[in-house]
């Protein structure tokens, strides 16, 4: 697999383990990068800003070296070019990172191999009213309301 970083977008299938039928369709531009699966019959494309990602990484693999646009959850991280000669990967790498704008990071970075963790929700907007809430005007409190004693009842008849 060889990817022409100067003709883009560029538009081509790789695999994926999750995605129905193992593949995915990917396309590349200078400023975005969409990705298209179906996961259990459900479409689904996914946009992702190319300043999103960590970097370019070249990575050994089975076949050779492996240059790969690596982004924080590996699930979403792109495979560019696949060869047995570390000099034309390390060229690849330097013209995909030149196009993209994206700088080379150490294959020990890129393979964390497990998604960011999950951000907590300790924030000032969770303390507040619920939305729906929010609508209704709140109930003036007993000891503010004006007591009458003394005082004949009105009641109007129609």
């Amino acid at each position: 697999m060889r990817l022409d970083p100067l003709a883009l977008p560029v538009r081509f299938d790789t695999r994926d383990a999750r995605a129905d039928g193992g593949l995915r369709h990917v396309e590349i531009n200078r400023d975005r990068v969409v990705l298209r699966r179906a996961v259990r019959g459900m479409r689904m494309a996914i946009n992702v800003r190319v300043h999103d990602f960590l970097g370019i990484a070249v990575r050994a693999g089975d076949d050779g070296h492996l240059l790969v646009l690596v982004h924080r959850d590996p699930s979403l991280s792109i495979p560019l070019q696949v060869s047995a000669d570390r000099g034309e990967i390390e060229d690849a790498a330097q013209h995909w990172g030149a196009t993209l704008a994206l700088s080379l990071i150490d294959e020990d970075i890129a393979g964390g191999g497990s998604p960011a963790p999950r951000r907590r929700r300790h924030h000032v907007i969770r303390s507040r009213r619920p939305k729906i809430l929010m609508r209704r005007r709140n109930g003036a409190a007993i000891a503010t309301m004006p007591v009458h004693h003394g005082e004949r009842e009105i009641i109007a008849r129609t």
